[in-house]
């Protein structure tokens, strides 16, 4: 398991470092290269996004310094630990359906699946939470503490035949639909993703009037258009994982870092369902966490978070977090 010292993430980027082993100044591992994937399997457009979004807003990369330095604080700070919220927090969940096609105007019963499967693996109820080889079942995250309940359901046809990363399906300008109340509820758009992707989310610190969640509606719930693999919901709790402030567990780089401490160094991303033991060839060969919602296994072949990335997705609904204004209960 990785060591990491979280306390200045000046130069944060969407690549990261190529050790989890020491004091990390991220400033010092942006000019590394990527990962670049060949494999046909998962794919999340998150980084990208990340990218484009600092190249856009010169401030982003402030905000988000500042939310890394915060986080730091709350997970190697027991009494900056004390401003965890005390109870469970309430996510509010709007869901955006952009449909061309009557297929793609996805039922209320299949967005309801969409958000049982997300309340079941943020609370560890998921019947695969147990599959967890002992090697891991020390660190495994049990419930995160967060709720989600479906508060609305907006729907819009529309011309396009599908969407990129350009964020389009959040700006009704364009034809999308503009998030409701960004900064209390969680806005979940259902589209036809095009190139590939599954799906992307903006991380914590990003624009109010794009933040959210963006999942192909053919990865959207358990029921209804779903195609296997990816047909267990766990699209949404990836990405809904990186709203919440988690990286690829792989760090996008080469033995790269998540910056969470009690998850094993990976390579690179993983697909489909690896064997297991998977080794890894970082130092020390690890036994990869390819169980890990951070992954980029298929649905049926990730079932948990880790304890650390618990307490990472706590951080942001901390008071002074930049997700505070969501209610505990």
């Amino acid at each position: 398991m990785k060591k990491i010292n979280f306390y200045l993430f000046s130069g944060l980027v969407f690549f990261v470092s190529c050790t989890k082993v020491s004091t990390t100044n991220l400033e010092d591992v942006t000019t590394q290269q990527p990962v670049t994937e060949l494999r046909q399997g998962r794919t999340c457009g998150a980084m990208d996004v990340l990218q484009n979004n600092l190249a856009q807003d010169p401030a982003l990369r402030k905000r988000m310094d500042d939310i890394e330095k915060f986080t730091a604080r709350i997970m190697t700070n027991p009494d900056a630990a004390r401003l965890l919220p005390d109870g469970t927090i309430e996510i509010p969940v709007v869901v955006n359906v952009l449909y061309k096609l009557a297929a793609e105007n996805i039922s209320t019963v299949q967005i309801q699946s969409q958000i049982d499967v997300l309340n079941e693996d943020y609370k560890a109820l998921n019947t695969d939470y147990n599959n967890t080889p002992s090697i891991f079942q020390s660190v495994r995250s049990g419930n995160v503490g967060v709720s989600f309940v479906l508060d609305k359901i907006i729907r819009q046809s529309t011309s396009k035949k599908s969407w990129s990363t350009n964020d389009a399906m959040k700006k009704s300008s364009v034809g999308g639909i503009n998030p409701t109340n960004p900064t209390t509820e969680l806005n979940l758009w259902s589209c036809n993703l095009g190139g590939g992707i599954l799906g992307y989310a903006q991380f914590p610190g990003g624009s109010t009037a794009t933040d959210g969640v963006v999942i192909d509606n053919n990865a959207f719930g358990r029921t209804g258009t779903v195609t296997a693999p990816y047909n267990k919901g766990r699209t949404a709790t990836h990405e809904v994982g990186h709203w919440m402030n988690l990286r690829h567990i792989w760090g996008d780089a080469t033995c790269g870092s998540d910056l969470v401490n009690d998850t094993p160094t990976h390579d690179a991303a993983n697909f489909g369902c690896p064997t297991y033991p998977h080794l890894s060839t970082c130092t020390g060969t690890p036994v990869e966490m390819t169980m890990n919602y951070m992954d980029y296994t298929d649905d049926p072949c990730m079932y948990m978070f880790s304890a650390g990335q618990k307490t990472r997705m706590q951080a942001v609904f901390a008071t002074g977090g930049p997700r505070a204004g969501f209610r505990v209960l």
